[in-house]
């Protein structure tokens, strides 16, 4: 139960800021929070990460909506057997993804904002995506791999 929390909880947290970000600010405007550091910036970016693969909305959309399923119906199904990390990775990188797909779905683009002048920019849902991916490897590197060395 706490994992779908998860993910319904990262989904309200992403819509909020997106809504805020393109409700107060025009596509293109940026705001300095660091001078030459850290901007808000609001951005639509019609591509996945990075922007790469622009206007494939079919795959952006679909590929992502068979990840999710997959993804949930794993929880369902194995979090009781599954490690505590394992199953929290698997539910940031869910409610990302969702975040991510709403977008794309609704308006054919991704808001972001978060801008540190040296990457791109990217959004809340892009955080989740990437701390679930961090969670699952220090949960590879660190939990199955001490279970592998133990067995050898």
């Amino acid at each position: 139960m706490v994992y779908f929390v998860i993910i319904v909880m990262a989904i309200m947290l992403d819509r909020i800021v997106k809504w805020g970000i393109s409700n107060a600010m025009v596509p293109g405007q940026t705001i300095p929070v660091i001078e030459n550091i850290f901007h808000i910036t609001y951005v639509r970016n019609t591509g996945a990460a990075f922007s790469m693969m622009q206007g494939q909305t079919i795959i952006l959309v679909g590929l992502p909506v068979v990840v999710m399923v997959v993804a949930v119906v794993l929880l369902i199904v194995k979090r009781k057997f599954w490690h505590p990390l394992l199953c929290t990775g698997i539910s940031m990188i869910c409610a990302g993804g969702t975040g991510n797909l709403i977008d794309r779905a609704s308006v054919g683009y991704v808001v972001d904002m978060f801008d540190f002048r040296v990457f791109p920019v990217f959004n809340v849902a892009d955080i989740f995506v990437c701390a679930g991916c961090g969670a699952i490897l220090i949960y590879v590197m660190m939990i199955e791999g001490r279970k592998e060395k133990k067995q050898n």
